[in-house]
């Protein structure tokens, strides 16, 4: 249960995380080779949720690397845009990227240094609601369908 009582979280999963840019960044730009390199490099993150902008990387001080963004959004799918777009290096989750990825769009980066993080993905509802069965039985079907996309 959350702080508001009249919300419910249920996990659905987990997702790794990825270190992203596109191909036409890295040229411009350069390749990382270290979590400190990133330091000299254009960030993109999230806006006003800080836990979001701890990569997953080891480096001298730990196993999350927290990062100030240059450029922000509220939303992943924004994010994920900039990067493709050149703009800069995002930590997105593997199911936003995978196909990114594979199709040559985007490359990840310092995988050595990844940490192996997986982030949490809960859905929030209201549960004291008269469609609180309906949403129960929704969630069912979504966790069953996005068994192969996180775990």
């Amino acid at each position: 249960m959350l702080p508001d009582s009249t919300l419910h979280a249920r996990s659905l999963g987990s997702c790794l995380l990825n270190i992203v840019a596109s191909p036409a960044y890295l040229q411009r730009h350069g390749s990382p080779k270290t979590a400190e390199d990133l330091a000299q490099h254009v960030l993109v993150g999230f806006t006003h949720v800080e836990s979001l902008n701890q990569w997953p990387l080891r480096h001298a001080e730990g196993d999350r690397l927290s990062i100030k963004p240059v450029i922000s959004a509220s939303s992943g799918d924004t994010l994920r845009h900039l990067v493709l777009e050149g703009v800069g290096i995002a930590c997105l989750s593997d199911f936003m990227t995978n196909d990114d990825l594979r199709e040559g769009r985007l490359v990840c980066l310092l995988k050595g240094a990844n940490s192996g993080y997986r982030q949490p993905i809960h859905a929030v509802y209201y549960r004291n609601s008269r469609l609180a069965l309906r949403i129960q039985c929704f969630l069912d079907f979504m966790q069953e369908k996005l068994a192969g996309y996180i775990y």
